[in-house]
């Protein structure tokens, strides 16, 4: 369903229990950049009602789930730590060569968030499955469905702004890219470490 190219480990979700404070941060943190991203794209081509309408939904519902995610620390006696830099968008971005056109610019940034949105979904689900925590595993499938809805919207969009055939090329292209980065992670207590 979601296309990825590489799939994470079970040990990751050793990882990631090991350190729930660091994964939690991480995670939420994650959901601000990602409403961040959404209301971004909405300045940015604010002249696109269907898309400015669906990025506010998802900005709204990622702001949601920060909240759920900062509630859910504060329930087990945990603090919201420092956001550590995501090395993970850092380096997906560079699949794509800069632009100065706003179509090609667009397409770009909505690949890219399908793609973290996916990835996340994915993490979420391997996290969910893999973990005795079954209040924690809960909380992980309900996110993993929203994170497939998100996924499917920007990657929608992008096949709508441009030729499907030519958006599928990149789409693919990005994802073989982003799996031999993912080949080297999941050492990290991190959505996308």
């Amino acid at each position: 369903m979601l296309g990825l190219k590489f799939e994470t480990e079970t040990s990751w979700a050793e990882v990631a229990q090991n350190d729930l404070q660091q994964i939690l941060t991480d995670h939420a943190f994650a959901e601000q950049k990602a409403a961040s991203n959404a209301v971004s794209i909405i300045i940015n081509y604010s002249e696109e009602t269907e898309l400015v309408q669906a990025m506010s939904d998802i900005a709204i519902e990622e702001m949601e789930h920060f909240k759920m995610v900062h509630d859910f620390m504060v329930s087990r006696g945990m603090v919201l730590g420092r956001d550590i830099p995501n090395d993970y968008a850092r380096e997906i971005r560079h699949y794509f060569k800069k632009t100065h056109d706003r179509t090609e610019a667009l397409i770009q940034r909505l690949l890219l968030a399908a793609l973290i949105e996916a990835r996340s979904c994915e993490r979420f689900k391997v996290f969910s499955e893999n973990i005795e925590d079954q209040e924690l595993a809960q909380f992980y499938r309900d996110l993993m469905v929203s994170e497939a809805n998100h996924y499917t919207t920007f990657l929608g969009f992008a096949r709508k702004f441009q030729d499907r055939a030519i958006v599928d090329k990149k789409w693919n292209g990005l994802l073989e890219y982003e799996a031999e980065f993912m080949r080297n992670r999941g050492k990290q207590p991190k959505v996308h470490g």
